[in-house]
């Protein structure tokens, strides 16, 4: 479970689940979604994992969000963050090197409203205003001193 991830506000946890791809022995982990976390942190909260085959669709990702990580060698099944390299050797399991982010429903209660990746559209636009508003300023500015009286 990835800690302190915050959907509305609330304070949860993200649900990372190797699966085992069929037929083999390498392992893909899935991020399965958000839980929200119990008024203490003493009891981690149930999550229901559905048993036998299924089929996952979702996003294939290089690696999840990263935040500041205080120990690299965070163990446990709490964590601020997962690392793919550190994970594989502490598990023993061999990981494919993406994360699938799942998209597809299952009856399992946990939420998965991802939040959308930012284009950076809304920054360009603020520059762009702002260097036109220097740009005026400086037009207005070098009417105002060319009329100025010495």
């Amino acid at each position: 479970m990835l800690d302190n991830k915050l959907r509305q506000g609330r304070p949860g946890y993200e649900v990372v689940t190797p699966l085992r791809l069929a037929g083999s022995d390498v392992h893909v982990l899935v991020n399965r979604g958000w839980v929200q976390a119990p008024p203490t942190r003493d009891v981690l909260p149930e999550v229901r994992t559905p048993a036998g085959e299924v089929r996952i669709e979702g996003v294939a990702l290089e690696h999840l969000p990263r935040l500041l990580n205080v120990d690299p060698n965070e163990k446990g099944r709490v964590r601020q963050s997962l690392q793919l390299p550190a994970f594989a050797m502490e598990t023993g399991l061999r990981l494919e090197p993406r994360i699938i982010e799942q998209h597809s429903p299952t009856d399992d209660g946990l939420l998965r409203e991802w939040p959308r990746p930012g284009l950076g559209v809304e920054k360009n636009e603020s520059y762009a205003l702002q260097w036109y508003s220097f740009a005026a300023l400086a037009v207005i500015l070098a009417l105002v001193f060319s009329f100025r009286k010495n």
